[in-house]
């Protein structure tokens, strides 16, 4: 027993794990499994992807490395089926194997459909689909930006269809349709012609349209991604999507404003037919030019037909060219009788006329004339004597009334003049005070309201004296009994009109 523990040869742990994982990848370093994911969560922080593949009695975890994962053009999902391709190898750190995924495809064309369908239906439920959306294409675009391959069928048989039908300026964005970086060229293409400006170097096109040939439901997986689908909805640009044939469904054709059947179909909605469109001007010129032509017939026949319904100018004056001959004839007869009959009236009134006649008619008016003034003064003189009679005896009467009035109004002027001389400050002036004004003229009515160095007025009775504030104590009480000598002030005369003390 001790010899047949001396001869086993011993492994450390590291040693064991590392020959382990050569064995498997080794032996596994190519394999394609097919099962259906499961704890899937979505890209770790770093960048790898974990998850496990299972059927209904084993599962393997599987990993995805960041550089791969970016390149999938089927990013794996929760609960789907796929075939993954890769290598196996061993976690050391925790005695697993696993499988490191180099590719991933849905197992089969139904799988891929259930997941176009999930997808279809999760996008339509964020309203990336409404007909809301949709944008009308423009009637006669001037440029044109076409996203696919520039190698391939599709760009001749769209630059050929637009030559036929009307020559336009055409932008071609050349983009991979088909592999893992198809759907991100696609939706950089879209976002990058929309990023462009109407005045910049490159002008913006007015219409874009995404084509691509026909090819499996793999092939075309690229224009179902969800970066593509968001782009073709959020483009401000018009936009035709023309990607494999008509049979071809991709969910770009639901986000996009305009489906096409083909690429040459694309091309035949984008603009129409310029010798149509001239054919159809040049009837339109015509039929305008001969519908004028009718319209200037019609008024020319209105013209004459009522040219022909109106009266002659002759027609129109003859009534009154007749009455006017006939108003004629009445005239000069009617000159002559008035003539005669105003020579009648004259011979009548000559002889009321004359000279005398005149002469007499003056002296009449000038003794009427003499004799209203006689009576005017003489009527003047009697009302004058009759009011002088009436005015005397009032006029007596007025003075003492008057007298009495002038005695009662000088008694009440004398009786205010003295109230006045009893409040006036000139009466406590006249009994030895003074009153002090500051330098603005103002009455000082406190002390505080003095600083020293402030130059005041003292207003006595018979005057005014300047002074200034000190801060020496106030002089005693002088003694009346001692000679006094007598200092006259320097005194400012005031108007002796009444002033007020406030």
């Amino acid at each position: 027993m001790d010899e047949l523990k001396s001869n086993a040869h011993e492994f450390t742990v590291t040693e064991i794990s590392q020959s382990l994982k050569k064995t498997v990848e080794d032996k596994y370093g190519h394999v394609r499994v097919r099962g259906e994911i499961g704890g899937y969560r979505g890209p770790h922080a770093s960048g790898h992807a974990y998850f496990g593949l299972k059927d209904d009695k084993a599962k393997i975890d599987a990993v995805i490395w960041r550089g791969v994962f970016s390149k999938l053009a089927i990013k794996p999902e929760e609960g789907m089926e796929v075939i993954a391709t890769g290598k196996l190898t061993t976690f050391p750190g925790s005695s697993k194997y696993q499988i490191v995924i180099q590719h991933i495809e849905p197992a089969g064309a139904g799988a891929l459909m259930a997941l176009l369908e999930q997808r279809r239906k999760q996008l339509a439920a964020e309203g990336l689909f409404d007909a809301e959306r949709k944008k009308e294409l423009p009637y006669l675009p001037q440029t044109i930006g076409v996203i696919t391959s520039p190698t391939g069928a599709v760009i001749r048989d769209i630059l050929h269809r637009l030559d036929d039908r009307f020559p336009t300026h055409v932008i071609v964005w050349p983009v991979r349709v088909q592999g893992d970086t198809c759907g991100a060229e696609v939706a950089n293409a879209i976002d990058g012609f929309n990023a462009m400006t109407p005045d910049g170097p490159i002008k913006r096109p007015d219409l874009l349209i995404v084509a691509r040939g026909g090819g499996s439901i793999e092939d075309l997986w690229g224009f179902n991604d969800e970066i593509v689908v968001r782009a073709a909805a959020n483009s401000q640009i018009p936009l035709i999507s023309a990607v494999g044939h008509e049979t071809d469904i991709t969910l770009i054709d639901y986000a996009s404003d305009k489906r096409a059947p083909t690429p040459t179909g694309a091309a035949e909605m984008a603009v129409p037919v310029k010798a149509e469109l001239v054919n159809y001007v040049e009837d339109l010129g015509s039929r305008t030019r001969n519908a004028q032509l009718r319209t200037l017939s019609n008024f020319k026949d209105r013209m004459r037909a009522v040219a022909a319904a109106m009266p002659k100018a002759q027609e129109l004056t003859a009534t009154a060219r007749q009455r006017q001959d006939m108003a004629t004839l009445r005239l000069g007869n009617a000159l002559v009788q008035f003539v005669q009959q105003k020579r009648s009236k004259l011979g009548v009134l000559a002889p009321r006329v004359s000279a005398n006649a005149i002469e007499q008619k003056h002296k009449n008016l000038h003794d009427r004339l003499n004799t209203l003034s006689a009576r005017l003064d003489q009527g003047l003189k009697q009302p004058t004597s009759r009011a002088r009679l009436r005015l005397e005896p009032l006029a007596k009467s007025m003075t003492p009334a008057f007298q009495r009035l002038l005695d009662k109004r000088e008694a009440v002027l004398q009786t205010q003049t003295k109230l006045l001389n009893s409040l006036s400050y000139k009466g406590v002036l006249s009994r030895g005070y003074a009153m002090v004004l500051d330098s603005e003229g103002q009455v000082s009515r406190s002390a505080t309201a003095l600083e020293k160095g402030d130059g005041v007025t003292l207003r006595f009775n018979d005057g005014d004296v300047g002074a200034t504030i000190s801060d020496a104590p106030p002089a005693a009480k002088p003694n009346t009994t001692k000679h006094k000598k007598q200092v006259k002030p320097k005194l400012a005369k005031k108007d002796d009109a009444q002033e007020s003390l406030f």
